[in-house]
């Protein structure tokens, strides 16, 4: 841990997915300053990239604030996808700029906090990936899913897009007619034949295909889109159940996509669900709290 020499440190938290990058910003006693967004951070897009976006997003921070940025004077929190990959991990910690401490977890472990306040309970957090996670009565705390796109991250933002566009691929080709849904589709990719869209298919990635996944919602009553949703929810009920199988714990969905998928959870688990206490950049303002202590 590098001390700084000034003044005035801060604590700043980091939520950083497929989609974005959340910051909060606070003064040494955790009192909240400012909060800003920016882009994906997720370390499976690049390690180079997900530290571009958390020093923008940072520095916006700073600037609603009003403050000077400096790293120097920072203990920075970060909740990321991808650190279960080690060399990812590792690499994240190597280039890291020099400030006062650095704490970097799961961002569902500091979605979990941030969710239950640090109490027992499920989360299932729904974003351009998925994952899901418990704390226990002991302290303990142990995930399910979030094998990354696109074997896993079932009922994610990129889990729908790639079966979203089998429906368009299949119009393109006159397998199934074209409709409201598929034309939504053919707009998200900007194509307007089967070649475009072949060009589409050879540059996404999981947060391209998450950006199809609002059409899902929008044309629920299509039956592609209601079956598929139906298999969403179901994924949900099954990651709940594998972390928490007495069905005794509180859940919080969480994520952009919790509010769109509450209707479609088994009602076992609906009648379970709280909302989130706080979001996971206020769950990774902890554990940089935790890391100036330590």
């Amino acid at each position: 841990m590098t001390k700084s020499q000034h003044s005035n440190e801060y604590l700043i938290g980091v939520d950083g997915g497929g989609s974005g990058t959340r910051v909060v910003l606070a003064d040494v006693n955790g009192r909240e300053l400012a909060r800003a967004t920016g882009g994906p951070s997720g370390l499976g897009l690049g390690v180079e990239r997900a530290w571009r976006e958390i020093e923008a997003t940072c520095a916006r921070a700073f600037e609603a604030a009003a403050l000077p940025f400096d790293w120097r004077a920072c203990a920075l929190g970060c909740g990321l996808a991808g650190v279960n990959h080690a060399g990812w991990l590792a690499q994240f910690h190597a280039t890291a700029p020099d400030m006062r401490a650095l704490a970097v977890e799961s961002d569902a472990y500091t979605t979990l906090l941030g969710a239950h306040g640090g109490a027992p309970g499920v989360i299932v957090a729904l974003g351009t990936g998925s994952i899901a996670a418990v704390l226990d009565e002991r302290g303990a705390w142990r995930i399910a899913g979030g094998y990354g796109f696109p074997s896993g991250d079932e009922a994610s933002g990129a889990w729908l897009g790639l079966r979203a566009i089998v429906h368009l691929q299949q119009v393109l080709d006159g397998r199934a007619p074209a409709d409201t849904w598929s034309d939504a589709l053919l707009a998200c990719t900007g194509g307007v034949d089967r070649d475009g869209l072949v060009v589409w298919l050879s540059g996404a990635n999981q947060t391209t295909y998450a950006t199809l996944a609002p059409t899902v919602f929008e044309n629920r009553d299509h039956p592609a889109a209601a079956a598929l949703l139906a298999d969403a929810g179901r994924e949900i009920g099954k990651l709940v159940a594998a972390l928490d199988p007495a069905g005794a714990l509180p859940v919080a969905l969480c994520g952009g996509l919790a509010a769109p998928f509450e209707a479609f959870v088994p009602a076992a688990v609906r009648g379970r669900l709280r909302a989130p206490i706080a979001d996971s950049a206020a769950g990774a303002l902890q554990i940089a709290r935790r890391a100036v202590r330590s």
